[in-house]
């Protein structure tokens, strides 16, 4: 039986109550239903569509710009891709389509568009862009404004200090530079010291959440867009050509679809980048340092990060300790944000009680420095004429998380049955990962672990790594 044929059976009206627009063709490509929310969202009527080819109604369209065109050419299903055009009164469109081929058994009979209308959330996202661009300017060094800077990192644990020396050395370049450090623990702090102790501090420091912005923007956010009939689109610099000669510090980089963290790629390999809808290369000097909150090889291995990008970018890699892992330095950060906030807010605090400070020590800071500093800041606020923070002056939501011993840490009991083998599989994961550091450098590596090549090569081949 033939596609229309069956649509025959159907109750069509059905489609019409439904407010997502639905266009279904067949596998030449012409129109066999249209329902009334695709009409209005194209300002095509039913009588000038059905029957026709895709192309007649649309001429421009190609499998690049149009779902419905790609699925009847490779057959597979498109999900949630953006789709812009121009409708036929003129208006920019935008939609948010999936895409399903039609098989009867083995043989494509055509393909069924759900598309939902995104034109007006998109133009108030992008009005929310170009104001942005208008208003913040890059971040430059100017006279009088105190940027973060390597003397605001504070700490005296080891990990910590070993995390300042690397990023003191990635000043001294001009390298990709990857971080990761979990939520709070200061990652932006990092790459801003980086970039004002460089040779690039007098140029721009531009920094942009990957998470923050919708997949459908950040792109042409990063890149800029060109001015044309077919995007409906402004030209704007993206903040690529922004950050010229300067450093463009992307946070989450890991949350970038797999095909725009290829696009990030070409620009690090070729140092060029093309406006969306443009057709012109446009060259730029930018460092990039980049961050995730989660272990980079975790990301790789569940399909968040490209290896490739991961390899062009981890030139220079920095761990960031969790406050957790960096306990010790707690009483030092308490002292610190209690002088700022003393500044701040004029008053003259002293310390926090032994009590809050123990709290503090076996608390699990799972927003790391920022949770501290705000409690820190709470309590500030909540004090007078006194000069020492007792739990009276932390709000009740944060003296009964901090005070509840649910919240500390415990010490992770662990059932082993053969020590042995426990100790070995600790032993290859700190191989394997001191390997993947130094970028499988055996020599270095073994210098790292205080231990001889040759013992080093005969641990790889035992554990076959």
């Amino acid at each position: 039986m033939r596609l229309e044929e069956v649509l025959s059976l159907a109750n069509v009206e059905i489609f019409n109550t439904i407010t997502e627009g639905i266009h279904i063709v067949d596998a030449s490509g012409k129109s066999i239903l249209y329902n009334k929310a695709i009409s209005e969202i194209e300002g095509l009527s039913e009588k000038q569509v059905l029957g026709k080819h895709l192309l007649d109604l649309f001429p421009d369209w190609t499998k690049e710009n149009s779902t419905l065109l790609t699925v009847l050419s490779t057959g597979k299903a498109i999900a949630n891709r953006e789709q812009n055009y121009l409708n036929f009164k003129g208006k920019k469109i935008r939609t948010l389509n999936t895409t399903l081929p039609i098989y009867d058994e083995s043989r494509l009979v055509g393909a069924v568009e759900i598309s939902k209308n995104i034109t007006t959330v998109n133009d108030m996202s992008e009005q929310i862009i170009d104001l942005q661009q208008k208003l913040i300017k890059p971040v430059k060094r100017e006279t009088g404004i105190k940027h973060y800077q390597f003397d605001q990192l504070i700490g005296k644990s080891e990990p910590y200090l070993e995390a300042i020396k690397l990023a003191k050395r990635a000043s001294k370049s001009s390298s990709s530079v990857l971080i990761y450090g979990d939520t709070g623990t200061g990652k932006e702090l990092f790459s801003q010291s980086i970039h004002y102790a460089s040779e690039r501090a007098e140029r721009p420091f531009i920094a942009q959440n990957c998470a923050a912005i919708p997949e459908s923007l950040l792109e042409g956010l990063l890149f800029g867009t060109s001015k044309g009939s077919f995007t409906g689109a402004l030209d704007r610099p993206g903040l690529f050509e922004q950050s010229e000669g300067g450093t463009l510090f992307l946070d989450e980089i890991n949350s970038m679809s797999m095909s725009l963290q290829a696009k990030i790629l070409r620009v690090l390999q070729e140092n060029y980048v093309r406006r969306v809808g443009g057709n012109k290369d446009i060259p730029v000097d930018v460092r990039i340092i980049a961050t995730t909150n989660e272990s980079p090889d975790i990301l790789i291995k569940k399909g968040a990060f490209r290896k490739d990008l991961y390899y062009r970018l981890n030139v220079i890699n920095i761990k960031i300790p969790s406050l957790n892992e960096r306990s010790d330095d707690i009483p030092l950060l308490v002292d610190y944000f209690i002088r700022a906030y003393n500044q701040q807010m004029g008053k003259d605090v002293w310390m926090v009680s032994d009590e809050i400070l123990e709290a503090f020590k076996r608390y699990n800071w799972a927003g790391n420095i920022r949770e501290l500093k705000n409690f820190i800041e709470s309590a500030m606020n909540m004090i007078s004429d006194e000069h020492v923070i007792g739990k009276e002056h932390l709000p009740s939501h944060v003296s009964e998380v901090l005070l509840r011993k649910d919240q500390y840490i415990k010490p992770d009991p662990v059932n082993i049955e053969d020590l042995n083998a426990y100790l070995g599989n600790i032993e290859r994961e700190v191989i394997e990962h001191t390997l993947s550091f130094y970028h499988n450098n055996i020599s270095q590596a073994a210098k790292h672990l205080k231990i001889s090549r040759q013992n080093l090569q005969y641990k790889i081949k035992n554990y076959k790594l």
